[in-house]
Order: C-alpha cells, then structure tokens, then sequence
C-alpha cells in the first residue's frame, strides 16, 4: 500500500538501519562530530582522525535496531547537553494532563532546536512518551541533519512551496497527518507561529491554527470540533539567558534599518549548535490547561487563549527586571545587580540600537514594558 506520507513523516523501525548506514559513511557528518568534539583541531589531524572516528560511530550505532533505540541514545546525550548548558530545567504541570491521551503541543518559539529538544526531554523524564515534532524544510537543507530529525521523530512542514495550490494541498496533508498522529496516540508538538520570536514577544498565528484544522473540512466538522478532536495544549518555553540573543538583536535593527536582512548560508546551522550547546541559566517549560469550549471556538479565539496561557506561565527573573531598569536608566538591587552585569556585557559588542534592541527583548515580560 501507498505510504501518503513518505516524504514527511518521521522514519519506522524498518529504516532506522538503512539510514544510520548511510549517516555512518557520510564524510560531513563525520567533519562535524570531530568539529563539535575537538573545535580547535588543525585540519591535517581531522583528516587522520576520520576513518577512526567512522568506525567508532559504526559500532555506537550498531546497537540500535528501532526508533525507540534511537531516542534512548539521544536521551543521554540530551542529558548531558542540558547539564552543561543549563542550570536547571523546571518542568511543571504535566501532571495536570492525562498520561495515557495523546495531545497538541502548542508552544512558544524561542530556539530553533532546542524548543523541541526539551520538550520532549521534558516528557521522557517524566515517563511520557516523546511527541512528533514539526520542523520547517528551510531547516533540512543539509541531508543528514534531515535524516537525524526524521531518525527523531521529526516530520517535514514544507515551507518553501510557493505554488499557491500546490502549497494548499501540501498542507492539507500536513494536517491530515497530524490528526491521524494523534488518533494513533502520538502527541504532537508545533510552534505558535513560524519563525522565532526574536523580540521576546510570543504571538500566536491564526494562520498555524487553519491548517491545523484543515483536516476537519473533509470530515464536515467546525473548527471547534477538529480542535476539541485534537486535544491543544499551550506550553511555555523560557530561558533564562538566550545564547543568540546578540545575533537576534543585530538582525532586528539591520531588518528595521533596511527593510531587509539576508541569512548567510549556514546562519541556520551556527544558531542550531549555538543554541543547543550556549549557557541558558535556569529554563523553564510549563505545560498549560488544554483549551475547550468558547476558547476554540475560532482560530483568532484560540491564539487568544494560547497567548493568555503564555502570559500566565510566564516567570518573571531577575534579568527582566534589570533589563527593563536599564533601559529606563533606574538602579539595580540584590539579584538584579548581577543580571545587569551580565546584560552590559553582552552588549559592549552591540551598536547603541542593537544594544537596546536586545535589552528591549529581555525586559518584556516585566510589566509595562511590552512594546517599548
């Protein structure tokens, strides 16, 4: 039978061994394994290290057999990845959700992966299982990165289409196939909106919400109905330093300066790795109350409500207030102090705009600060 998902869905058990062999021989990969592990290694020993570090990724993955085999394998690495680059990572709130249903994850976007990253981190720690992530084709440019994410339970929104009918059927599968994810117990996570929000300001997009409720016109259902079907849960994403949060003020003031702001071909890449592996303090990941009745009424009743429950789970750190302080010129106290240190010092290399820009996105979820 004709698999209508091939091309996006998240890889099965049958395909893990065929696509870690492929990932084995792949000199790109193995470059950046080396890269990632021993950055400042001169060129000529990369290249004796090569067919020994093949051959070690070789017997790694020998072991692993079926997706389940996969995650357990980056589950500790993920683990070890959060310790040294986080504080601590609070999770709350799950247990006010039924362990046995499968539900919509639908979370703010700060990080390109490691929003994702740590919600599913959250969910195996937890006992949950790990939900199917939707990630943007802009994203998968590099083959193995591609096979990594659907070796991860990743499926492919295809963002790039600019045929308007042809854009409107793939998303019409899209859809289809997220409802059926979740009808065969699979939570799902989605961000709010496409893109990061790099000003701090998290806004939900109606137009995410349509296509998640696509599925339902061939079902003769109202939106409430493919929503109340679909089981959406906000979840909020914060951390308490962002490792990109230069790079995102530079590209705001360029953006607002110029009216445009053009991606070098592997800013995609460099922000992947420095948002996985930079300092982000204390993180927290808040699953809210699933949205039913006159909340999902409508796609603009439900961003309503997701960007309601987003602001409720919002935690206000010393870093907000101290960067809402410095921007208003007003002094510091206890552990504001020690924030805005830090906050001077990541902008010491910024413009005086881009300067404000970042210390503008810190401050907004300190009150009366939002929009400034």
């Amino acid at each position: 039978m004709l698999d209508p998902y091939a091309d996006i869905r998240p890889y099965n058990d049958q395909e893990v061994k065929p696509v870690l062999q492929r990932l084995s021989g792949s000199p790109q990969l193995i470059n950046a394994l080396i890269r990632y592990r021993y950055p400042a290694m001169p060129g000529w020993l990369l290249a004796l290290l090569r067919p020994f570090i093949s051959r070690k990724l070789r017997q790694h993955i020998a072991r692993v057999e079926h997706v389940k085999d996969f995650q357990d394998m980056v589950a500790d690495w993920v683990q070890q990845l959060v310790a040294n680059s986080t504080d601590e990572v609070v999770v709350q709130g799950l247990d006010k959700l039924d362990h046995g249903t499968s539900y919509l994850l639908i979370s703010n976007h700060r990080d390109i992966a490691m929003d994702p990253t740590l919600i599913n981190y959250s969910l195996h720690q937890q006992g949950w299982p790990t939900s199917r992530i939707a990630i943007g084709d802009n994203l998968l440019r590099n083959p193995d990165i591609a096979d990594i994410m659907r070796l991860n339970k990743s499926f492919i929104v295809k963002r790039s289409l600019t045929n308007k009918r042809e854009k409107l059927k793939e998303l019409q599968r899209l859809s289809a196939y997220i409802r059926e994810s979740l009808e065969a117990d699979q939570s799902i996570w989605i961000a709010q909106r496409e893109g990061r929000a790099k000003d701090g300001i998290d806004k939900t997009d109606t137009a995410v919400l349509k296509m998640l409720a696509l599925n339902g016109r061939a079902r003769d259902e109202s939106f409430a109905q493919t929503m109340a079907a679909m089981r959406p849960v906000p979840v909020s994403i914060q951390y308490e330093w962002d490792p990109c949060d230069a790079e995102k003020a530079r590209e705001l003031v360029i953006r607002k300066e110029s009216g445009t702001y053009e991606k070098s071909s592997d800013e995609d890449t460099r922000s992947i790795l420095r948002g996985l592996t930079g300092y982000k303090g204390r993180v927290f990941v808040d699953f809210g109350k699933p949205l039913t009745g006159e909340d999902i009424e409508s796609a603009e009743a439900m961003a309503a409500a997701i960007d309601r429950q987003m602001n409720e789970l919002t935690e206000l750190l010393p870093v907000h207030q101290a960067a809402a302080n410095l921007l208003q010129n007003r002094p510091c106290e206890g552990d504001e102090m020690k924030a805005a240190e830090e906050l001077k010092r990541r902008t010491a290399a910024l413009t005086e705009e881009q300067g404000k820009r970042l210390l503008t996105t810190y401050a907004v979820p300190a009150k009366g600060i939002t929009g400034l």
